[in-house]
């Protein structure tokens, strides 16, 4: 055992795990405001602007066919992406090398 390496006690974290958890908080949290923001942008902006949206689309009003149809395939596209991405990141995070604790140096 290494006499300048101090020993770990219960409940003690390591300060070099903590910078990958918050790197990785970041992320999901950007991820998340920005399809929040989508998602906003498509259900009330549909509703907002609806007069402004009247124009024939396939036979149908387009502000009905977007917050009939069209906004359940951003909901869905919503929910793909974020899973792909959430996957990506998830599988990048698992996968990085452990970052060196300064004990380690």
């Amino acid at each position: 055992m290494d006499p300048t390496r101090p020993v770990p006690q219960r409940g003690d974290r390591d300060p070099g795990a903590l910078r990958p958890r918050r790197a990785s908080a970041r992320v999901v949290g950007l991820l998340t405001l920005l399809l929040l923001l989508v998602w906003g942008g498509v259900t009330f902006g549909v509703a907002w602007f609806a007069r402004d949206l009247s124009f024939d689309f396939f036979g149908w009003p387009f502000s009905f066919w977007v917050g009939a149809q069209g906004a359940l395939l951003v909901y869905c596209l919503i929910v793909w992406i974020y899973a792909r991405t959430m996957n990506r990141h998830e599988a990048a995070v698992a996968n990085a090398p452990a970052e060196p604790t300064p004990s380690e140096f």
